[in-house]
């Protein structure tokens, strides 16, 4: 008899401990970069450190494809690491743009377009879940927005930090904001039209299940 079933078996199970995993070291790195959330902010607007925002900044930004690189180098992807990677590209966004604003690096303009499009992507996650979706997977251009968006915003800080570097850091900074907004706004579009093809499957589902 076939010991391959079971052995399947085994594998899936051994698959599925993998993914529940929290105490990973992709895991351990996007907390760390949690951390660095309130560190910027406290430097930035309490003791208007900005040098040391700055620095923090610039970590937290080309540290956000570490994590994800060592999951899959290492074989540590986990449920826990797939949510916590985005979440703390939004923190370190919304964070940034908030206290950016309240400190007229950037127009309020600006923040108003990235968080219309936090919005418009919470509005597309509480439509999944309502149809027992959980959030879907995060796309490269996405992804690709969040790392120019990261990249820009310690550009902008020493663009208003220090004199000597405004123009060329003003210039370089905003160049990649700008390609951030364009992208984070299309990938944002992606997700809409994601969403509404899950849910209307369902619909359609639903349909067939009644007729």
């Amino acid at each position: 008899m076939s010991r391959r079933p079971a052995r399947e078996e085994q594998a899936t199970s051994l698959a599925d401990a993998a993914r529940d995993r929290v105490l990973t070291l992709p895991n351990v790195i996007s907390f760390v970069r949690l951390l660095g959330v309130p560190l910027f902010l406290w430097l930035f607007l309490v003791v208007r450190a900005d040098v040391a925002a700055v620095v923090v900044l610039a970590i937290g930004g080309t540290t956000d494809w570490v994590d994800g690189w060592i999951a899959r180098r290492l074989g540590q992807v986990s449920r826990l690491g797939e949510l916590l990677d985005p979440l703390a590209d939004r923190l370190y966004i919304l964070a940034t743009l908030l206290a950016f604003t309240a400190r007229e690096v950037v127009p309020w303009q600006f923040t108003g377009a990235l968080l219309a499009r936090e919005l418009l992507l919470l509005g597309s996650l509480a439509v999944l879940r309502r149809y027992g979706y959980g959030p879907p997977p995060v796309h490269y251009v996405g992804k690709t927005a969040t790392f120019l968006l990261l990249a820009a915003f310690p550009i902008l800080l020493l663009a208003a930090s220090v004199p000597a570097a405004a123009t060329a850091a003003g210039a370089i900074g905003w160049g990649l904001a700008w390609w951030g907004l364009v992208l984070y706004w299309a990938a944002g579009a992606m997700y809409v039209v994601q969403a509404s093809r899950l849910v209307r499957a369902v619909r359609q589902r639903s349909g067939g299940l009644t007729a």
